[in-house]
């Protein structure tokens, strides 16, 4: 066994030397021509100079003649449904309840009684005040003749008076006399001023009255609590018999129509976003919405550092409900971007996204894009010049500078 390994050995060798060292002397006793020396480059080649490839040499790839078109820019915002006003309906006195109760999910118009409250003795304390009332304006008439009384005396006696004077300087007059209706002036001043007062004293008990009928009057009008606006309860009102304090809640009124839709804009994008601009949404049951800006905030959010943006769009039916997740999709002008399939991107070696281009001398180059949108049709590119011959099958296959045979495929619409 040893012997036939040492044979086997030795015709290995012997087979190897032969193929390697004597390879054309064994080609020429087997028949075969050996391979002809490589002859020069033809003239058309030479004259195309060093830059120009084989055409054998190209790298087959597919590609677009792709051109920019206007595409409108938009910001992502995720947020949720919110009612355009909600309110607390609160009674302001305190009183039972004498009203049957309204539920939940109910309709109830601008000015409707959600809740009413039993009178008790504020009926009363208004019909008190208005008869104080009309007590002090018949005090009122009385007050204002003795005032005209009072003016009336005066002007006697100051006639008197100047009579008295005018006789006392001809010598027909005594001093007492000049002095007795000097202190008849005094007095008359001093019923007049009496008068102004109980006139002021009739009208400040009407104040009085009118203030107490309008405290009354406001009483009553409180034990009805309507709604402030058209909407639907949120919540039960009041239950009848049931004890209200002032503060106490009778119902919560939400309107959903319009409704709100509210998100928060990153600050990086808070730019691109302003009062007016268009607004489609997609609410989490896949139903699609439109509407305007209406609102964008100032000031961000103290822990996110985002802004508050509020969309309103149209619920006739009230079929959108507060609180629903939604996604928005807010218009912010245009830029010329490119559509190309998402298979036509790849990397550099520095970790770049981007596409391969043919150049002038059909050479792929490599150019960085940004991914503006991603659609069910492609993926809009920005970046790249306005006319581009986009390689997208074959793209891997080729690194800068490498010679291309592209066959063109026409651009999706």
């Amino acid at each position: 066994m040893r012997i036939v390994s040492i044979i086997t050995a030795c015709l290995v060798v012997v087979a190897l030397y032969l193929m390697i060292a004597e390879r054309e002397r064994v080609l020429e006793f087997a028949g075969r021509e050996p391979p002809a020396p490589e002859t020069a480059p033809v003239p058309e080649q030479a004259a195309a100079g060093p830059d120009a490839a084989p055409e054998d040499l190209r790298v087959s790839v597919v590609a677009l003649h792709s051109l920019a078109q206007p595409v409108e820019d938009i910001v992502l915002v995720r947020g949720r449904t919110e009612a355009a006003r909600m309110v607390e309906a609160r009674a302001e006195t305190s009183g039972r309840v004498n009203s049957a109760p309204l539920r939940k999910g109910a309709f109830v118009s601008e000015g409707q009684p959600v809740c009413t409250i039993d009178a008790g003795t504020r009926l009363a304390a208004l019909a008190q005040a208005e008869a104080q009332l009309a007590e002090a304006n018949a005090r009122l008439p009385e007050a204002q003749a003795r005032l005209s009384e009072a003016q009336a005396l005066l002007s006697e006696a100051e006639i008197n008076d100047r009579a008295a004077v005018r006789l006392n300087q001809e010598g027909y007059a005594s001093e007492t006399r000049v002095a007795s209706t000097a202190a008849g002036v005094s007095s008359r001043k001093a019923g007049v001023e009496s008068a102004n007062s109980g006139l002021d004293a009739a009208r400040a008990a009407i104040s009085v009255a009118q203030a107490a009928r309008a405290v009354a009057q406001q009483e009553i009008a409180r034990l009805t609590i309507a709604a402030p606006f058209s909407g639907l309860l949120e919540s039960d009102s009041a239950e009848l018999g049931a004890l209200l304090q002032p503060g106490s809640l009778c119902a919560t009124v939400i309107q959903l129509d319009p409704i709100k839709l509210v998100g928060f804009v990153p600050e990086t994008e808070v730019e691109k976003v302003s009062v007016g601009a268009r607004a489609g949404a997609r609410l989490a049951t896949g139903r699609p919405v439109e509407g305007r800006v209406t609102f964008l905030s100032r000031s961000a959010d103290a822990a996110t550092r985002t802004f508050r943006v509020e969309v309103e769009i149209a619920n006739p039916d009230l079929t959108i409900r507060d609180g629903q997740t939604v996604e928005m999709i807010i218009a912010s002008g245009s830029t010329p971007a490119h559509l190309m399939p998402q298979s036509a991107l790849t990397l550099d070696d520095d970790g770049r996204i981007g596409v391969r281009l043919i150049d002038a001398d059909s050479r792929a180059t490599f150019r960085p894009v940004t991914v503006m949108r991603d659609t069910v049709d492609g993926v809009w590119l920005t970046g790249l010049p306005e006319a581009a011959d986009v390689i997208i099958i074959g793209q891997e296959y080729v690194t800068d500078g490498v010679p291309v045979r592209a066959r063109f495929e026409e651009a999706a619409e």
